[in-house]
């Protein structure tokens, strides 16, 4: 069993028994909106997420997300949505300014 909260999004929560799913395939299976611009293929940034605890339940980091990181289009605390894959346990999760949505109310 995985647990996603995401913190600004009133700690919206998601329960899954899948594991090892790429973290906006669970986010969108449970009718999130989650920005994608380039089609979940690791493109662009806009599906990135600001990891606030659980970063070690993740996946190693992509080629795509190392290139990123390297271009200085990801901090320490971000992953892209699109390529981190939940393996185990629980992971907390903010959506940045810059995707937010605006039919969305986020909150702090």
């Amino acid at each position: 069993m995985v647990r996603i909260a995401i913190q600004n999004l009133g700690n919206r929560a998601i329960e899954s028994k899948h594991i090892e799913r790429k973290v906006i395939e669970l986010i969108h299976e449970n009718g999130i909106d989650w920005m994608h611009a380039c089609g979940k293929k690791g493109r662009c940034t806009t599906c990135k997420m600001i990891i606030l605890e659980g970063q070690k339940n993740l996946s190693p980091e992509t080629a795509q997300e190392l290139q990123f990181r390297a271009l200085k289009r990801l901090h320490p605390n971000e992953r892209l949505a699109c390529q981190a894959h939940l393996l185990q346990g629980a992971l907390t999760i903010q959506v940045p300014d810059s995707s937010k949505f605006p039919h969305l109310t986020y909150t702090k």
